[in-house]
């Protein structure tokens, strides 16, 4: 059991590892030692992060192996030090033959440079760089390792906690932090000043941050509604993107020059694209919601995949624009103010934001939330109870689709077009991936999740052509390391670490109570 738990340590490191090689970050992490510390090459600095991470999985091993000597801590250290430098050594072997025979590694991972490759390679022959790694991360893995027992056991480690307990108490019990904490308005107050950022953020971003931030903002709309869905309802939804087309699909038609003319008002389209959503949502749920699990998944899969297929027919391209989309969306006015900017348009989703996330906070504080819960844990226990399975299921469906609606619409008129390669099954991945790593069933999760998966790769432009390989690694880890998500809510968290709560006292001995209860 010890041996699985510190391999298994050090196989997740070692992903980690490969995956920030793979990224870039190991030469980013380099070139910035470089400049700090004035290293002869990018080599050392990558290498000491790829090291530190190796570390970081015995000292990781080590306590989730429990060893309490120092051959246990060693043991633990040395396995997961072996799992990782086996993993990444095979990794660099790959890379490094393939690089000296030519193949052009580039074209797939472009972050595998030449000199990527070299420095991983330490300029040794690819099976020799291979075993000379996998010793060095092995070493690295003993070496966190026997840290972890050693700060257990020596006095340094105690007082390096309890110099950071005494930090954390005195941060707290500093008078000013002490003096807000006791007023009573004081989570408004902190929620007033983020608010605040966010509303005058847009104002000093560019158009360029303002088009990603609302990237952002539609991804934590689409989120909200499938954590409905999936967070709360428990339902399985693979098809998402289906009703985030409906409504985008909605919104174009009716505002578009083009294929119909009706051109249509942005604000009497945008609730046209939230009912017809919604009405989709109850059309498809009557038919398959009798189902679970995979086959629910396969059948909403179908739908999504149903939808984007029509939108690209020939047959349907005097309807819907067939694969040449739909263009020239109309944009919102008001009173003769043209909002059809980033910077209208940033508002104008976080306005839907803050009503979607009102709406699903109040509906989760109420009968139909709890009943969504109870079917989420068990639902044959759910029906037994008297919850009506099937009306619930279809509740969540449309109000999930409602909100995908709303999203689609915004997102149709932002971009002023839309076409079938917008909807894609990825699509439907990346809001899972979302409610999934931000935290199933909390709101502030999946604006979480949504910042992680869509801001952080639009920050680091590198990580955009690795955007798959990036929601695979998070998913490992996350499974792993965190499966409550990013920031999950409390009964979520009480769920998955109710094993951790403390023991119950153990029960007095029978003659012990009758001493206790005799006067």
């Amino acid at each position: 059991m010890r041996i699985r738990l510190s391999l298994r340590a050090g196989l997740t490191t070692g992903v980690i590892n490969v995956f920030v090689i793979l990224l870039g970050l190991s030469t980013l992490f380099g070139n910035t030692l470089r400049g700090w510390l004035r290293l002869g090459g990018q080599a050392p600095g990558a290498w000491l992060g790829l090291v530190l991470v190796a570390m970081w999985g015995g000292a990781q091993a080590r306590r989730h192996a429990g060893g309490k000597s120092p051959r246990a801590a060693l043991a633990a250290g040395g396995a997961a030090g072996l799992a990782h430098g086996l993993l990444v050594a095979l990794f660099i072997w790959a890379v490094a033959g393939l690089s000296e025979r030519g193949y052009p590694i580039r074209t797939w991972l472009a972050q595998l440079t030449p000199d990527v490759v070299r420095f991983l390679g330490l300029g040794l022959r690819p099976a020799v760089a291979a075993v000379v790694s996998m010793a060095l991360l092995m070493v690295a893995g003993l070496a966190g390792g026997a840290l972890a027992w050693a700060a257990d056991k020596y006095a340094w480690g105690a007082t390096i906690r309890s110099t950071r307990a005494r930090l954390r108490t005195s941060l707290k019990e500093a008078p000013p932090v002490r003096r807000f904490s006791g007023y009573r308005h004081s989570k408004r107050a902190l929620i007033g000043v983020g608010l605040l950022v966010v509303l005058l953020a847009p104002l000093v971003l560019g158009q360029y941050w303002n088009y990603n931030l609302g990237t952002v903002g539609a991804y934590v709309l689409l989120g909200l509604g499938l954590n409905i869905v999936v967070g709360l309802a428990g339902l399985l939804d693979l098809g998402y993107v289906a009703f985030f087309a409906i409504g985008a699909y909605t919104v174009a038609l009716l505002t578009a020059p083009a294929p119909h003319g009706i051109e249509m008002s942005f604000w009497l389209a945008l609730p046209v694209s939230v009912l017809m959503a919604a009405l989709s949502g109850i059309l498809l749920g009557i038919p398959v919601l009798r189902m679970r699990g995979d086959y629910l998944a396969i059948v909403t899969l179908g739908f999504g995949e149903i939808i984007r297929i029509l939108s690209r027919s020939d047959v349907l391209t005097s309807f819907t624009g067939g694969p040449r989309g739909v263009r020239d969306v109309g944009g919102p006015s008001l009173f003769g103010l043209d909002l059809s900017s980033e910077l209208y348009f940033v508002y104008l989703i976080l306005l839907g934001i803050a009503l979607v996330a009102y709406v699903t906070s109040r509906l989760q504080q109420t009968r139909v939330g709890r009943a969504w819960m109870a079917m989420r844990e068990d639902e044959d226990v759910a029906a037994a109870m008297g919850v009506h399975t099937l009306k619930y299921k279809l509740l969540a469906f449309a109000i999930g689709a409602a909100f995908a609606g709303l999203g689609g619409g915004l997102y149709a008129s932002r971009n002023q077009f839309i076409g079938p390669e917008d909807f894609v099954l990825l699509v439907s991945i990346n809001v899972l991936c979302v409610v999934i790593i931000g935290g199933m069933g909390s709101i502030p999760g999946v604006i979480v999740g949504a910042v992680v998966l869509k801001g952080i790769p639009e920050v680091l432009r590198q990580l955009s052509d690795f955007r798959m390989l990036v929601f695979g690694a998070l998913l490992i880890i996350m499974m792993i390391v965190r499966p409550e998500g990013l920031w999950p809510s409390r009964r979520r968290r009480m769920e998955l670490h109710k094993d951790e709560s403390p023991p119950a006292p153990a029960a007095l001995p029978l003659e012990r109570e009758m001493e206790v209860d005799t006067p």
